[in-house]
C-alpha cells in the first residue's frame, strides 16, 4: 500500500535550494548519495482543485502565519502580502532558486489527523 508522499521541486539553483532548507527552515534530512538531500516534511494533505490547466502547488501550513511569518524573516525570508482566503490566511515566498512556496494558516479541517 502506498505509504507516502515524495516532492521534488526543480530548481535553477539546487545548492541553494538545499541550504534554504536545511539552514533557514531546519528541516533534517538524509543524504542519497553525491549530496542530494532528501528532507523530512512535517504532516502532508493532498487537495485537488478544478482548473483550466493541469499544475501543481506547494504550500507549507503553519498553526500561527504572523508568528511563523516573524521567525522566517529574522532568518532573511522576504514574503509577498499576506492574503485572507475563506479556507485560510496566505502568503508566499521565494527560495534562492527562484521556485515560489506557499505558506498559509489553514481555516478548514485538516486531513493529518485522519
Amino acid at each position: 500500500m502506498i505509504n507516502g508522499a515524495h516532492v521534488i521541486i526543480y530548481s535553477t539553483d539546487a545548492e541553494a535550494d538545499r541550504a534554504f532548507f536545511s539552514d533557514v527552515l531546519e528541516y533534517p534530512s538524509v543524504d542519497a548519495g553525491h549530496g542530494w538531500l532528501i528532507f523530512k516534511l512535517p504532516p502532508a494533505e493532498v487537495a485537488v482543485h478544478p482548473a483550466e490547466v493541469a499544475s501543481h502547488e506547494l504550500l507549507l501550513m503553519c498553526d500561527d502565519l504572523e508568528q511563523t511569518m516573524a521567525e522566517l524573516s529574522g532568518r532573511g525570508v522576504e514574503f509577498e502580502a499576506v492574503e485572507r482566503m475563506r479556507w485560510g490566511v496566505l502568503t508566499s515566498f521565494r527560495l534562492p532558486g527562484g521556485g515560489r512556496v506557499g505558506l498559509y494558516e489553514p481555516l478548514h479541517p485538516r486531513a493529518n489527523d485522519l
